[in-house]
């Protein structure tokens, strides 16, 4: 597999990273079964991504873009849905997304 494919799909896996994440706002304590499908599928999809792309890239280097993407589009959709937008929060995610910028550049 080629590096360019190995980090389309560690994206894709932070992309399913927000999905279970936002499943998990709406599980009810695992009784919500349509909410515990998403999350189940989501969650596993998007570690077996991040594992298959640990085969190119470095674990850490894998693991903290893959958390940095998830976190991200997590804060956006909890953004959309409600949570304040302050600046420090815009700013730090600001930050957030030049470390990932940044580790992809170094690899």
């Amino acid at each position: 597999m080629s590096a360019g494919v190995a980090w389309l799909l560690l994206a894709l896996g932070g992309l399913f990273e927000i999905g279970f994440t936002t499943c998990l706002r709406f599980v009810d304590g695992f009784r919500n079964l349509p909410w515990t499908l998403g999350f189940a599928a989501s969650a596993t999809a998007s570690m077996v991504l991040l594992q298959i792309a640990s085969r190119v890239i470095p674990m850490g280097t894998a693991y903290a873009v893959w958390a940095g993407v998830g976190a991200l589009g997590t804060v956006a959709v909890g953004i959309a849905l409600g949570e304040p937008a302050t600046t420090i929060r815009l700013l730090l995610l600001l930050v957030l997304v030049a470390a990932i910028i940044g580790l992809k550049l170094v690899h």
